[in-house]
């Protein structure tokens, strides 16, 4: 296969690993957030109780989670469509 062959057949794997990994890390985020904060949910930008530096934060420690998440997902993948098909997806 070559390939942009390869990367369009690992398209849809792609985009469901993505929404995988955006559940994955939204609830290990969560669970994070209850240890780190003692607190059920995390801040929202437009929530006024809640100061500049946990907003910025929560956000930081949640986009951090999501890429990890995302990029083992991703590999994963990767990995088991080479296995399949003989083509890495992203060459």
């Amino acid at each position: 296969m070559s390939s942009t062959g390869a990367k369009l057949a690992y398209r849809p794997i792609g985009l469901l690993g993505g929404v995988l990994a955006g559940m994955v890390s939204g609830a290990v985020f969560k669970q994070v957030w209850k240890r780190v904060a003692n607190e059920d949910d995390a801040p929202s930008a437009l929530q006024s109780e809640y100061r500049m530096r946990e907003v910025v934060l929560a956000a930081a420690i949640q986009g951090a989670i999501f890429a990890a998440t995302k990029a083992a997902i991703d590999r994963a993948g990767a990995r088991g469509f080479t296995k399949l098909t003989g083509s890495w997806p992203g060459d």
